[in-house]
């Protein structure tokens, strides 16, 4: 069974930044495609930011646009959601979750069939 991790989640202010981390026990490989979901209370898990590796292509939900960015970092084959300008509305749990085959950055959550277990992200005003 396939593991995924995420780390770097914590608390910070209003206006800080955090930085997501991914990784998966089979690797990170082109072809896969790694999206970021977040849920609270006030909502259902949505999808925050999406990529395709290997090709690179990206998607962000609107909330997040311009305030969040995904990578992949081939060095340590993670992959990572730097997370900046953050806002109360942005505390959640955040999760890692991985696709593979015929994937793309809009694929429904269906698509993603390994999960991590969240990690949490706080942001006070």
């Amino acid at each position: 069974q396939v593991q995924v991790t995420e780390s770097g989640g914590g608390s910070v202010e209003a206006g800080g930044s955090l930085r997501l981390s991914c990784t998966a026990s089979d690797g990170i490989w082109a072809g896969d495609c790694i999206g970021w979901f977040r849920q609270n209370s006030a909502h259902e898990r949505e999808r925050v930011a999406s990529i395709y590796l290997g090709g690179g292509n990206t998607d962000y939900a609107e909330s997040v646009k311009d305030r969040f960015t995904i990578g992949e970092d081939v060095v340590s084959n993670t992959v990572y959601l730097q997370m900046d300008n953050l806002k109360p509305e942005d505390t959640a749990i955040y999760y890692c979750a991985k696709a593979t085959a015929w994937c793309s950055p809009v694929s429904p959550r269906e698509k993603y069939k390994y999960w991590g277990q969240g990690t949490q992200v706080t942001v006070s005003a």
